[in-house]
């Protein structure tokens, strides 16, 4: 089976990681602050705080952004749903935004009829990898006094006119989930330009504790105070270790990323079965997707899925729109019929294999196996 995805690891990641096995800190040590610092150098933001995941990243966003109870939060419905759920962790409501028919990221114009007095942060989502387009968007933020908030997990890499995706927004998530351009295992982190949001962030992901180990060592005291609800969302040296030697292999990754995507774009305009995402003009995609959408009028997508699954193609489906999900549909009262374009959208796309290591032997597999499903 070729897989949606795939991590990679050298075995200069594991002598990173070994390294650190071997050392006096295996969690809140150096290796924390040098990956940050690393990250920060790689998007041009100030200031990186690492933390345990994807979703810990877009949890203590939502926490910087002073979100709370009766708050409304606008958020695309296709994405994972951890998005809309950081929302809900902080007693927020998300509320849903469609998305471009062509691109899935997030409809700017009709971001601002969904604008009231209850809103106060606009979660962005760059699907696939893609960047959404952040001027746009942060211009409705500004004129209504909005945080603004970019879900990078799936963007590490990409450019938005001509800067990499980090520093556009308030504050940005990345995701280092194994399937990611790059890893950690699990891990995330958060990167600002605005230092009061991230020594926020740093007091959220430490207990909401206001001293760190660190820092109580270097005044020879045990005091400390936690001075808000913070959660344990650290990311140890282990990890930082693995993801400072993985950052340094992201530029090839990119690169033979694009290159497949590149393949793939060649090999599907010369049929009608399956269509890839529309391409924004002002970006350089990141592919940590590559999707189509299946030409439902000569197959459904079921049946599509099924032919690719039974040739070895281990492909997906991202995502199932949010606001479909049982849990929000109970609790939230979100129904079909809210964002159309990202319903219908969901019963077309499927995610087709993308990775740094694909081979171009396996690319062809996959271009052939989408050409039997039609047949």
């Amino acid at each position: 089976m070729i897989p949606y995805g795939k991590h990679s690891v050298s075995e200069e990641d594991v002598r990173a990681v070994t390294a650190v096995l071997r050392s006096d800190w295996l969690t809140t040590g150096p290796k924390v602050e040098e990956f940050e610092k690393a990250i920060c150098e790689y998007t041009g933001a100030s200031d990186g705080v690492s933390v345990s995941s994807g979703t810990a990243a877009l949890h203590t966003a939502v926490y910087a952004a002073g979100i709370g109870k009766g708050d409304e939060v606008i958020v695309p419905p296709m994405t994972f749903a951890a998005t809309a759920n950081a929302v809900l962790y902080q007693g927020g409501r998300p509320v849903f935004v469609d998305v471009d028919p062509d691109t899935l990221l997030i409809d700017v114009a009709k971001v601002e009829q969904k604008i009231n007095d209850k809103t106060k942060a606009i979660i962005s989502v760059d699907y696939a990898g893609q960047p959404c387009d952040y001027d746009a968007l942060r211009k409705l933020a500004t004129d209504h006094h909005l945080f603004f908030i970019s879900d990078a997990c799936h963007s590490l890499g990409a450019e938005y006119e001509g800067e990499k995706v980090g520093k556009q927004a308030d504050i940005s998530a990345f995701s280092f989930h194994p399937v990611k351009g790059m890893t950690t295992g699990e891990g995330g982190m958060v990167v600002t330009n605005r230092h009061d949001v991230a020594e926020r962030s740093r007091l959220f992901r430490n207990h909401g504790i206001n001293r760190t180990f660190k820092e109580r060592a270097a005044k020879e005291t045990w005091y400390y105070e936690m001075v808000d609800l913070g959660f344990n969302y650290r990311l140890s040296d282990i990890q930082c270790a693995l993801g400072i030697s993985q950052l340094k292999r992201l530029p090839a990754g990119l690169k033979r990323r694009r290159d497949v995507a590149s393949a793939y774009d060649d090999a599907f305009s010369q049929q009608e079965l399956v269509k890839p995402l529309g391409i924004v003009p002002y970006g350089v995609h990141a592919y940590h997707l590559y999707v189509v959408r299946v030409n439902t009028k000569m197959t459904t997508r079921a049946k599509f899925f099924a032919s690719l699954r039974s040739q070895g193609i281990g492909v997906n489906v991202h995502y199932i729109p949010v606001h479909l999900h049982p849990y929000y549909r109970e609790h939230l009262g979100t129904k079909k019929g809210m964002c159309p374009v990202a319903e219908e959208a969901y019963e077309q796309i499927v995610s087709l294999p993308m990775y740094a290591t694909l081979t171009d032997d396996e690319v062809h597999s996959v271009v052939e196996a989408v050409g039997k499903a039609g047949s």
